[in-house]
């Protein structure tokens, strides 16, 4: 800076006001920015359609009326692959989801225990299952399909017990 535009910024007009080029100055501080705004902002979390599902999944199986999730071809293989070493329970299993950005839509298969209201059932998974993905993911549940797929009867075996071996 030139010496002469130093005296300038530095001299009063006859009022006692200062000039324009000292409050422009005085107004706008001069500030280091490093990053980009706030630490949380910075970069995008993207949530897996798995991770949607699981949540659902176990949020879905919590609730007193619901027997198992899927169709009963879907819990027969879940069955055999619950019994291979090595293999695990899959809580997914009669749960799909799609995720977007913020917003996620979720069908659900269930099977009931007989004697529960199925409407009443389905209310109250709804509800556990939006509360808990909401709460874990933050994205917007803008709709959970149920679709029941069978009733549990008291007299009927599990699936774990038709395999037992006949021979003793």
């Amino acid at each position: 800076m030139s010496e002469s535009t130093t005296t300038t910024r530095n001299r009063s007009d006859s009022s006692g006001t200062r000039t324009e080029a000292e409050t422009e100055s005085a107004v706008k501080p001069v500030t280091t920015r490093r990053g980009g705004g706030e630490p949380a902002s910075r970069g995008r979390t993207t949530i897996a359609d798995g991770v949607v599902e699981k949540i659902a999944g176990l949020a879905a199986r919590d609730v007193v009326g619901v027997h198992a999730m899927g169709s009963g071809l879907a819990r027969t293989f879940g069955a055999v692959r619950d019994r291979v070493p090595g293999g695990s329970r899959s809580v997914t299993r009669g749960v799909k989801a799609e995720v977007g950005e913020v917003q996620t839509a979720l069908d659900l298969e269930i099977v009931v225990d007989y004697g529960v209201s199925i409407g009443d059932v389905a209310r109250a998974v709804r509800e556990n299952v939006i509360a808990a993905v909401e709460r874990m993911t933050g994205l917007e549940v803008v709709e959970v399909n149920i679709a029941v797929s069978d009733v549990k009867l008291p007299d009927e075996e599990e699936e774990e017990e038709q395999e037992k071996p006949r021979l003793q």
